[in-house]
């Protein structure tokens, strides 16, 4: 479906901070047009959106397929492979962009000491609808109160939030 509704490739590729600050590669099934800056440099107004809340709501960039697939965070279940090659984990912060990484303080940076995952405290807790520099709060209040327990309970979450369907887009 991806490939008759716009051209590119199925599956996105990109450049994450793990654990440790361990770079890999993520992957995700491709959820944008391929000339996604193109349409951002005609709507000068959504590239600032973006630059200062990194989601947009109503984001042009993404296709109908693509749509349901945020939706439904389907596109996230390539990752199970990132899972299986022992760079992220079922639970944990989400992998971070090397560039925003570099705008971190200090103690931001300590998101990275237990793995990254598929899901998290912050996806559970509100996901999109809540403003992007919580989620390190969050990550964090995961870092310290990391057990086998929290990981059952956000897994448990998960699957509600991923059913509600909200503050997927």
């Amino acid at each position: 479906l991806i490939k008759l509704d716009s051209r590119g490739p199925i599956i996105y590729r990109r450049r994450v901070m793990g654990v440790n600050g361990k770079q890999f590669d993520a992957y995700k099934f491709r959820t944008m047009t391929p000339n996604g800056d193109e349409i951002l440099e005609r709507h000068p107004e959504l590239k600032a959106e973006l630059e200062e809340n990194h989601k947009l709501l109503e984001d042009p960039r993404i296709t109908r397929v693509g749509k349901f697939l945020r939706r439904s965070s389907i596109d996230e279940l390539p990752q199970l492979f990132n899972i299986v090659k022992g760079d992220m984990s079922l639970v944990g912060p989400r992998p971070e962009m090397p560039w925003l990484v570099e705008k971190y303080e200090l103690w931001q940076r300590k998101r990275f000491a237990v793995p990254q995952g598929l899901t998290g405290w912050w996806q559970v807790n509100g996901r999109s609808d809540r403003p992007m520099h919580l989620n390190t709060e969050d990550d964090l209040y995961y870092v310290q109160h990391y057990s086998i327990w929290l990981d059952l309970q956000i897994l448990a979450r998960t699957v509600w939030a991923v059913l509600r369907r909200k503050g997927a887009y």
